[in-house]
């Protein structure tokens, strides 16, 4: 009756069929808002998101579906209440989630939505995104908040590694750089703004065109966009300029993205910046050469020094036999320079390979600066400027003063030739430096207090062609007669012998500079000591000379006999073993090269020692990498020449070891 009363309400003067066919369409209405309801209640009940309404005034949940009872329902059964459910947010989110709430509430806002991570039952915690209408009366009063929880693990996992992503991308060391495909920059990572010098928000819109450094052709940039457009990667090295103009070379990959429907949206460019790289490899691979070069020079050196040595003491002996004023004095005299300067050519190469012994002692650099200054400036014509300037209180270095020598009149020398034809200026300087560890990229130097000689020209510059190639030895762009091609390879040799480092900086046309790193020595009383002086003077003594080489053997005998002593000459180790086992105290010293067949002279040594132990003995070699001064002391020898050694070096070494082991 009441639906009647309803329908007739409705209409002025309806008809019997009219009320009835309202009624039913009323009815059908009615049904259908029921099964929707009820559809719309079992929808919520089997959500998995948590669907709630929380009585403001009540502080209590008025409505929760099933996922609200199981994810906050209290374990004796009761409904959820706020109390369950702030127990199982984690600790470190519960103010949030509180404060995001009460401040919907309080600041007359719509609603909120939060994230806060959920501790669940088994231990496991779940990411949760809570959003919230609040419900308020027209005066504004808010009487209720309604809400769903959805379990956002997946998403916030997501997220959280989109979000490294981003930030490896950000701290990468590696330029990663995303463009259009016509090639216009999106993105840019800060890797990219150190590499270039171009700022992020500068380079935003620019077409990477622009560090074209002009070293690649067209046919190069061609190839690149061909291989990226057809959707295949690009790699290779590019040389590139920096906003200040500077170059530098980068490894780079370029690889294209595509949509779903497989068509290119965007180039992914990632460089890395590798000049320092190639710069380290072209100085090892240089160091590698002039070792190489080394080992063959030491080798050499031990026949060039044999077949010297006696045309050094022949000469010797001839020109002590021949009056001054016959002109075959001359002719010796001339053969016995030509020898000498032989000799010291023999020196530099062993000197660039690091295969000599020197006298090593504290030594002020500045003394060697200036004899060389000296001397150069007798030579140098005037039209040349010499400028200097060399810091008095630089410390000392431990070195031998004849190679500092080299070191200052061979970069002075190599200075001068390139002013030469057109005249200029060689600016020579020194001082203290204290190097630390962002000092001391692309060298081979470790931290700590250097002195520091650079020599400077104002000529023709070093064409970078030929730069890697500049400290090999007799590799030189001098004409035949203006140089031998070793200078700068001793000065490379001598500086790493000394624990140094060489470096050049040139650019054609405005002249070169080259520095010499030597270290600092921190405590001087570490020197070491230098042998006392010794008299020249001859001997009686009985002493037996051991040499495969005939020749040498017979003039260590004459020039010995010469001097006094009793001499025997043996040809071969064995040989020499045999006579001295027959009658050991025949003899006071004896005199022995290095390297001979069946024995080498180390091994006999030993074998003589045995014999006779404190037997003093003197060993010569031209070269030998197996045995050192310091070598041979150990094993027990008194003394050590380098072939070729004068009459002068030998007799001071002779009496020498013969004092040092008998005590006259």
């Amino acid at each position: 009756m009441d639906v009647f009363l309803k329908v007739a309400i409705m209409s002025e003067k309806p008809t019997y069929e009219e009320l009835e066919k309202r009624v039913g369409q009323l009815e059908d209405d009615l049904a259908r808002q029921g099964e929707a309801l009820e559809e719309l209640k079992r929808f919520v009940e089997r959500s998995q998101d948590v669907i709630y309404r929380f009585d403001l005034a009540a502080r209590r949940f008025v409505l929760y579906n099933q996922a609200a009872y199981e994810l906050y329902g209290a374990k004796d059964g009761t409904r959820p209440t706020a109390k369950t459910v702030l127990a199982t947010i984690h600790p470190d989110d519960r103010d949030d989630v509180r404060r995001a709430a009460e401040e919907s509430v309080t600041l007359n806002r719509t609603g909120g939505e939060v994230d806060y991570r959920q501790v669940r039952a088994d231990g496991s915690v779940r990411w949760m995104h809570d959003r919230w209408n609040v419900v308020r009366e027209e005066s504004g009063r808010a009487i209720s908040i309604e809400g769903i929880v959805r379990d956002n693990t997946e998403r916030k996992q997501v997220e959280m590694e989109l979000h490294r992503l981003a930030e490896a991308v950000r701290q990468a060391s590696e330029a990663i750089v995303i463009t259009k495909t016509d090639g216009k920059i999106e993105y840019a990572n800060p890797a990219f703004e150190k590499i270039t010098g171009y700022p992020l928000d500068e380079l935003i819109g620019l077409n990477p065109r622009v560090l074209k450094s002009g070293h690649h052709d067209e046919a190069f940039y061609k190839n690149l966009w061909n291989t990226i457009l057809q959707g295949r990667q690009w790699t290779g090295r590019i040389i590139n300029k920096r906003k200040d103009g500077t170059l530098y070379t980068a490894e780079c990959f370029v690889s294209p993205v595509k949509n779903e429907a497989g068509d290119i949206v965007n180039f992914v460019w990632i460089t890395r910046d590798i000049t320092k790289e190639l710069e380290l490899e072209k100085r090892l691979s240089q160091a590698q050469r002039i070792e190489s070069i080394g080992v063959l020079a030491g080798g050499i050196a031990h026949d060039f020094n044999n077949l010297l040595f006696p045309i050094i003491g022949r000469c010797e002996m001839l020109l002590e036999d021949i009056p001054s004023n016959e002109p075959n004095h001359t002719n010796v005299e001339q053969i016995y320079r030509a020898a000498k300067r032989a000799e010291d050519l023999v020196k530099q190469i062993l000197s660039f390979s690091r295969r000599t012994d020197h006298k090593m002692a504290p030594v002020r650099i500045q003394q060697a600066l200036r004899e060389a200054l000296k001397l150069a400036r007798s030579t140098i014509p005037s039209n040349i400027e010499i400028f200097q300037q060399i810091q008095d209180d630089c410390d000392v270095v431990m070195a031998d003063p004849s190679q500092l020598h080299q070191i200052a009149m061979n970069l002075i020398t190599n200075a001068y030739h390139a002013v030469e034809a057109t005249g200029g200026t060689i600016s020579i300087r020194l001082k203290e430096l204290a190097l630390t560890g962002g000092d001391l990229e692309g060298t081979s130097l470790g931290p700590g207090k250097y002195a520091v000689i650079s020599v400077s020209d104002t000529g023709y510059g070093i064409d970078p062609a030929v730069m890697g190639r500049i400290f090999e030895p007799y590799f030189t762009t001098k004409e035949r007669e203006k140089g031998t091609g070793l200078g700068l390879s001793v000065v490379y040799g001598i500086a790493k012998e000394y624990g140094g480092d060489i470096r050049v900086y040139s650019e054609v046309g405005k002249g070169s500079t080259f520095v010499v790193y030597l270290p600092i020595l921190s405590d001087i009383s570490t020197a070491v000591a230098t042998d006392k002086a010794v008299t020249f003077e001859t001997g009686r003594e009985r002493i037996l000379v051991v040499d495969d080489e005939v020749l040498i053997a017979r003039l260590e005998k004459q020039m010995l006999e010469r001097l006094g002593y009793h001499v025997e000459e043996r040809t071969g180790s064995l040989e020499a073993l045999k006579a001295f086992k027959a009658d050991p105290d025949a003899f006071d010293l004896v005199i022995t090269d290095m390297t001979m067949p069946n024995m080498t002279g180390d091994r006999l040594a030993r074998e003589l020692l045995s014999i006779k132990p404190g037997i003093p003995i003197i060993i010569c070699t031209g070269f030998s990498e197996k045995l050192s001064e310091e070598g041979a002391k150990a094993i027990g020898i008194k003394g050590f020449l380098m072939k070729p050694m004068g009459r002068k070096d030998l007799a001071l070494m002779v009496r020498k070891v013969l004092d040092e082991a008998y005590g006259t």
